[in-house]
């Protein structure tokens, strides 16, 4: 049989399946091509995003990567720029006011260090909060010390966070390490609330000493008799004067290797920072001699490198789930992988390490302590500053409007919730001085306002404090700045030196006759004086407080504005304004 009639069947086929082919690709290739052109008809959106430094290179990497596969949402082509910025920074302009100025448009994303800042943020102000925070990774909290002192912590059991308040106390605590000569051991710990390596390490000690050595510490246990002995005892045993960041203790323990002229021995510190420190890549000069960081045997914390989607009116929905889709992504493998070789954060996907890291093991620890939450964090750095450095002075004017028996949720009015959170400060704080005042219309005479107790050492009045606290009650109206350039006089006039002095007023409403802002700013230059700097902060009660005014007396004085939202959030908003510096 001839074959040139199968060749022609062939041939035909071949072409008819290639025009069919060929078309289906096209119509593929022109539907994609529409649709890509469709995705993005709302144009470009931009999701910028503040990260702590020392993560800066390998999330500007990621974001460099995830914008070349130009993601899509709601019609919008996403792209990521990453900012680095310090966390304190982040923190005081998203709370008081974003300079774009100095420090451009304000991001839709935060990345700090640790969880701590969210739990800041949310008591100034959670209406900022867009979406729940995802860690990306994790940096364990190491004691840095001179190579000299790594050989001793490291021998025998090894180094535990739990020993670290019977350490402190102790005039030999070198001698549990095996070096009996050497004396005290000293600790320097920069300040809990700017500084989570300090925070972290505290929140561990506690957490021993509330029998529960993988956390979280609580507000219960805050209230606990040895939980109150061993956070007074690290207290009393700081060094003082410590650099107020971990940085600059670090810079100043690397100068003096020397133990016997060295002012304290150790230094918490998250693992990757005191990697960049002994690098030089935190900005700060390169030590001739590194640190050494020694990992806790047990437990030990760890701060958690949250992506916080952000809200606020220069936010829209598609920016706070574009903030989502940039942390899923920074979670894939491969940006897991660069993350922890160029920066040290400890993922879940690869155990890889930075090559070069003097003065760091990198070993490994499964064992990391449950964080506190929001509210026990803002009580225990409240707590902590009533004990160091003699405590600090504390004038509190409290409104006392009618609007304050509103409903503060939870089947309470904001008063109650208001008193709780005063009772609760007042039982917790250790040392320093408190006083309250009242405000609303006609409370004494003619005068808006009323004394109720002076501004004394808290320990000669703390029952005085109690009775004033129950006796508050909704009156009147709120005249606020009347009330306030009096408190204000007496502040200054028994202004406490060596003591942080500051005056926390809580009110729910704008100001209701009296004196007008303009007027009140007159009268408090007029007492106002350089030596004696008494601090004006405000925390609003309610979803919609007057803030432009209050924020600009606040910002005259260095004080700042926090937003409770509802009674709930009273008091990890005072926890975490009495713990400010």
């Amino acid at each position: 049989m001839a074959r040139w009639p199968f060749v022609v069947v062939g041939v035909v086929a071949l072409v008819v399946l290639g025009y069919l082919s060929w078309t289906w690709l096209g119509g593929i290739l022109d539907r994609r091509a529409a649709a890509q052109a469709g995705e993005c008809r709302q144009g470009e959106l931009t999701m910028r995003v503040v990260v702590t430094p020392s993560v800066f290179e390998p999330l500007n990497s990621a974001a460099i990567a995830w914008n070349g596969q130009r993601p899509v949402i709601d019609d919008y082509c996403l792209r990521a720029d990453v900012q680095a910025l310090d966390s304190a920074s982040v923190l005081t302009a998203l709370t008081q006011g974003w300079d774009t100025s100095k420090l451009g448009q304000p991001p839709s994303a935060w990345l700090p260090e640790s969880s701590l800042w969210v739990n800041q943020l949310r008591a100034q102000n959670r209406s900022l909060l867009g979406a729940a925070a995802e860690s990306i990774g994790n940096s364990p909290v190491v004691l840095a010390v001179p190579e000299a002192a790594a050989q001793p912590l490291r021998s025998g059991r090894g180094f535990r966070w739990s020993e670290i308040p019977e350490l402190l106390s102790a005039p030999d605590g070198w001698k549990r390490f095996g070096v009996s000569d050497w004396g005290r051991f000293t600790m320097g710990v920069p300040d809990l609330v700017r500084n989570p390596a300090s925070a972290l390490a505290l929140q561990c000690a506690l957490a021993w000493a509330g029998k529960k050595e993988r956390g979280p510490v609580t507000m219960d246990m805050l209230n606990q008799p040895a939980v109150r002995a061993t956070l007074n005892q690290v207290a009393k045993a700081k060094v003082a004067n410590v650099p107020a960041t971990t940085q600059d203790a670090l810079v100043e323990l690397s100068k003096t290797p020397d133990l016997a002229t060295s002012r304290y021995d150790a230094v918490p510190v998250l693992e990757i920072d005191l990697f960049r420190r002994n690098l030089g890549k935190d900005g700060g000069p390169k030590p001739e001699r590194p640190l050494y960081g020694i990992p806790a045997a047990g437990p030990a914390p760890a701060a958690d490198f949250p992506l916080l989607p952000l809200s606020g009116e220069w936010i829209n929905d598609a920016q706070v789930r574009a903030a989502q889709k940039f942390s899923d992504y920074l979670r894939e493998p491969n940006q897991e992988k660069v993350l922890a070789q160029e920066s040290g954060v400890r993922v879940r996907s690869t155990n890889d390490r930075p090559r070069t890291s003097p003065g760091i093991t990198w070993l490994a620890n499964d064992e990391l302590l449950a964080p506190a939450d929001e509210n026990t964090t803002q009580q225990l750095a409240a707590s902590w500053a009533s004990s160091v450095d003699n405590g600090q002075t504390v004038t509190v004017l409290v409104d006392v409007s009618g609007s304050m028996s509103a409903d503060g949720g939870g089947g309470k009015s904001r008063m109650d919730w208001l008193k709780a959170a005063l009772r609760g400060q007042v039982d917790r704080s250790v040392s320093g001085s408190m006083g309250m005042w009242e405000f609303s219309r006609s409370l004494d005479g003619k005068k808006p306002y009323r004394q109720l107790v002076p501004t004394k050492g808290i320990e000669q009045q703390r029952n005085a404090l109690r009775t004033a606290v129950d006796s508050l009650k909704p009156v009147s109206a709120t005249q606020l700045y009347s009330s306030l350039a009096v408190v204000y006089r007496s502040a200054v006039e028994n202004y406490e030196q060596g003591r942080t002095n500051r005056i926390v007023v809580l009110t729910d409403g704008p100001n209701d006759g009296g004196l007008n802002l303009q007027q009140l700013q007159a009268e408090l230059d007029k007492v106002r004086n350089p030596n004696k700097k008494v601090a004006i902060s405000f925390i609003t009660i309610g979803p919609d407080p007057e803030r432009a005014p209050l924020t600009k007396i606040a910002q005259s004085t260095g004080g700042s504005v926090s937003v409770a939202e509802d009674g709930a959030a009273i008091d990890p908003a005072l926890g975490q304004l009495l713990s400010a510096g």
